[in-house]
């Protein structure tokens, strides 16, 4: 066997996400500034190294991940993320492009290039494309719209495996409320019904629309517009009560509205910046005893790697 190579060595940082934005069921997501990093280095031996509370063998999702393109047996693996593990906000996700973004650096061998314009790839040795590496995170996530985001950063809409993207307008701003709590995803996937209303189906296509169109435009007032929903969150409310009272009330609170990131029970308190240091002191005082809260600002870029 051979002596390790220590130059074989990569650095990834991969932001978090929130995912259905209040209408865009399995659709839009976001990307968060809480970021995931991983470092990988041949020393000869497997290892995960973290603080976090996820499995140190190969099937931690970061190392899982990294196996789709890529040995993992003589490497060391650093993992630190102030990405929340459970309430919704991508950390699996975030763990899967990192481990493909990492896995696919080490197999380069090319000249330094950045992926696809806008994707937020960068570095050298990408030897796969954006679109490649997106459909093997859906393949491992199961869903496209947080691996859009962690990937390609800001607002995305996904469909099918395709992308478009959209950089944060100016002056939006996010908080958001963590519960100690968590909920179970297949739980709150199980509250789903199998059909809805066509009225309800309507109401959520008419406030997409005005999502994104207030999203690609900067208008805060059609954002605001654009964030109610009536095909999940409704649905799943009785799973987190505090959580969905709290998107029911934030536009009294100040804030553009509220929704529930991914299955929950986080939830995602839209602002305009200006308003987001006294949104957060009401928020802190509604929110004591059963959650956390943080402010993290929507992230334009997506996942990238770093200088070593």
């Amino acid at each position: 066997m051979s002596d390790p190579r220590p130059d074989r060595h990569v650095r990834v940082r991969v932001p978090g996400s929130t995912a259905n934005l209040g209408p865009g069921f399995d659709v839009l997501a976001a990307a968060l500034a809480l970021h995931l990093e991983v470092e990988v280095r041949e020393t000869g031996t497997f290892e995960v190294l973290t603080d976090l509370d996820v499995p140190l063998d190969r099937s931690n999702l970061v190392v899982r991940a990294f196996e789709l393109l890529a040995p993992s047996d003589r490497l060391q693996f650093r993992i630190a993320s102030a990405i929340p593990l459970s309430g919704g906000l991508g950390s699996s996700a975030a763990a899967i492009v990192a481990g493909l973004l990492a896995a696919d650096r080490l197999r380069g061998s090319g000249p330094e290039r950045s992926g696809p314009e806008g994707s937020g790839l960068r570095g050298p040795g990408l030897e796969r494309s954006g679109a490649d590496l997106f459909a093997l995170a859906v393949e491992l996530e199961g869903h496209p719209d947080n691996v859009g985001a962690a990937l390609h950063g800001g607002f995305v809409i996904c469909d099918g495996r395709r992308v478009a993207r959209l950089d944060p307008p100016d002056g939006l701003d996010a908080v958001l409320v963590v519960p100690h709590e968590s909920v179970r995803t297949q739980e709150a996937r199980a509250a789903l019904p199998d059909t809805v209303a066509l009225a309800d189906a309507v109401f959520n296509v008419g406030r997409a629309a005005r999502l994104v169109r207030g999203l690609s435009t900067g208008d805060l007032d059609l954002v605001s517009e654009g964030l109610d929903d009536r095909l999940h969150q409704p649905y799943r409310a009785h799973l987190y009560p505090r959580s969905s009272e709290l998107v029911v009330r934030a536009r009294s609170l100040g804030a553009l509205g509220a929704t529930i990131s991914g299955a929950g029970p986080t939830v995602l308190v839209w602002a305009r910046r200006e308003q987001t240091d006294g949104l957060m002191r009401e928020l802190d005082r509604l929110a004591g005893g059963w959650a956390a809260v943080m402010r993290a600002s929507f992230e334009s870029r997506g996942a990238e790697v770093l200088a070593p």
